[in-house]
């Protein structure tokens, strides 16, 4: 007889590409039964990886202080286009280069992003501007620039470069959008980026490896809790 799927806890989820976040919220209330399910910290659809999960009351009254938690990301920037949303999907404009960065370059252009920076959210995100999703405003104004805020990155490393791509392991704050980061990238090389591909692979001392598909919430079972 299968195990019954708990109805209460913390889970981690393992978000696809693709979907929203809101969207594993959805997939988790209909597995639980659960009506009161939230998640920690936001993941935008073309980025994949771990997504936290509290399902019932109490699990999601400790949603806030996970979110709070650091993390870590994998992702692939492709340099020399900007697009208008800072990842994928957004409209591409190439933007020439009058010397290809060397490996040496991104390196030392990557030392900028480490420790407290001083970082410009992407116009295309769900922070509140007036009340209301700054992408909602932005969609009506491709002008608009958020303002700059304080945020804390403890480690960067660059994996693996080959112009135009740069795959960059980061371990973040809160508040950290790796978009920003893949978009001042570029403009510190003298060109421009933006995010190809984005994975969540901790937050926490959770990790990816921990996290259920959505094709498979049969499997959920509660995590253990955080130090």
């Amino acid at each position: 007889m299968p195990t019954p799927i708990p109805t209460e806890g913390i889970f981690a989820v393992y978000k696809e590409r693709g979907m929203t976040s809101h969207d594993v919220v959805d997939a988790v209330r209909r597995a639980t039964g659960q009506k009161r399910v939230g998640h920690a910290g936001t993941l935008d659809p073309l980025a994949k990886g771990i997504l936290i999960v509290g399902v019932g009351r109490p699990a999601t009254r400790q949603l806030g202080q996970l979110a709070e938690k650091e993390k870590e990301y994998v992702t692939r920037i492709r340099l020399g286009f900007r697009s208008t949303t800072d990842d994928g999907e957004g409209q591409k404009e190439e933007v020439p280069v009058t010397a290809i960065p060397t490996e040496g370059d991104v390196r030392t252009a990557l030392e900028r992003f480490v420790g407290v920076i001083s970082q410009r959210p992407p116009a295309f995100s769900a922070l509140k501007l007036q009340g209301r999703p700054a992408y909602r405003l932005a969609r009506k104004d491709t002008s608009l620039q958020l303002a700059a805020r304080e945020v804390l990155v403890k480690a960067i490393e660059l994996l693996a470069y080959e112009w135009p791509l740069a795959d960059v392991r980061m371990v973040t704050g809160p508040g950290v959008y790796v978009r920003a980061i893949a978009r001042d990238l570029g403009e510190a090389l003298g060109t421009a980026g933006y995010v190809e591909e984005l994975e969540r692979t901790r937050v926490g001392s959770y990790t990816a490896d921990q996290a259920v598909h959505t094709s498979e919430l049969r499997r959920l079972r509660p995590l253990p809790p955080t130090p």
